[in-house]
């Protein structure tokens, strides 16, 4: 692929990218405020804790939709005088404000948990928080099946994270029916315990949200698998004799490479430069690569 058929296709991808990402996040918002609603006033009704905890866990799933939504928006931006490769890098610092977001509603979560141990309050069952539970479920596994095609079809960890929470919605309000159930069968401490185990569950999902956006904001080289089959590459072009380094560095969802190569001594500084630019350009038709570097030290 000749580079300005590649520029085209990323410009191509990015608003795809956008616009899937930005459907997401509008679709979390709808789906998330209609939930927070309906569970809130069931959850406080019942006096069930599971029920409520889910409810304030969906409050902070509008949050995240809403951070979704912003962070895409800047991301989108192409690059300017100030950020000549764009504005990715915001996809993860929103990332993390969505990870501090998800630990301080488990907190909330824990304490009204820790509430209603200390209360004992009985759970009112009805077949309006049964039916509450099997509808959230059902949504959020397709909200997660939606969102996690969308995340990986572009890598986008906006996306993911978002896919992450809905999937484990789905596995929250189930253990939400669960504690309903047994709450029949007079074991009334279950709501609370589950209500601990949301909070627990929401704060590992939070922590692994932002080691992935700290890995990449800290620069985190390529994968080493990746590395080996580039360097590999290279040094089947003519007169190279073998890769001195390879630092890739991450800029937005793309990379960086800086690739410095011992050249064959005898070649003219014309030859060797031309091959050097064969390789920069055979490697941005790569995936995930934006630029690239390439210094020759002769051998």
């Amino acid at each position: 692929m000749k580079a300005k058929e590649k520029n085209i296709k990323i410009a191509g991808d990015k608003m795809d990218r956008y616009e899937s990402a930005n459907r997401v996040a509008v679709a979390g918002i709808i789906a998330n405020v209609f939930l927070v609603l309906i569970k809130l006033l069931v959850g406080f009704q019942s006096k069930s804790q599971a029920m409520i905890a889910d409810g304030l866990n969906s409050a902070g799933d509008v949050f995240a939709s809403l951070v979704t939504w912003l962070g895409n928006k800047i991301s989108s931006k192409p690059g300017d005088e100030d950020h000549p490769y764009g504005h990715g890098k915001a996809e993860y610092i929103f990332s993390i404000i969505i990870s501090f977001s998800l630990i301080l509603v488990a907190m909330g979560i824990l304490r009204s948990a820790y509430e209603s141990i200390i209360n004992q309050e009985a759970v009112k069952v009805s077949i309006t928080l049964i039916a509450v539970a099997l509808f959230t479920i059902v949504l959020k596994f397709f909200l997660y099946r939606y969102c996690k095609n969308i995340g990986l079809k572009y890598d986008n960890l906006l996306v993911l994270a978002n896919a992450e929470d809905h999937r484990n919605d789905v596995f929250i309000t189930g253990s939400v029916l669960l504690s309903i159930i047994f709450s029949q069968l007079g074991i009334y401490w279950l709501d609370a315990v589950v209500g601990i185990a949301i909070g627990l569950w929401i704060i590992y999902t939070a922590i692994k949200i932002f080691l992935s956006a700290y890995n990449v904001l800290m620069d985190r080289n390529i994968d080493p698998k990746i590395e080996k089959d580039l360097i590999e590459e290279i040094e089947n072009f003519k007169g190279v004799l073998h890769v001195d380094s390879m630092t890739a560095k991450p800029i937005g969802i793309y990379y960086l490479l800086i690739v410095k190569i011992s050249m064959d001594g005898n070649m003219t500084v014309f030859e060797s430069h031309d091959v050097a630019t064969e390789i920069k350009y055979h490697l941005k038709t790569l995936t995930d690569i934006e630029d690239v570097v390439v210094h020759i030290n002769p051998h």
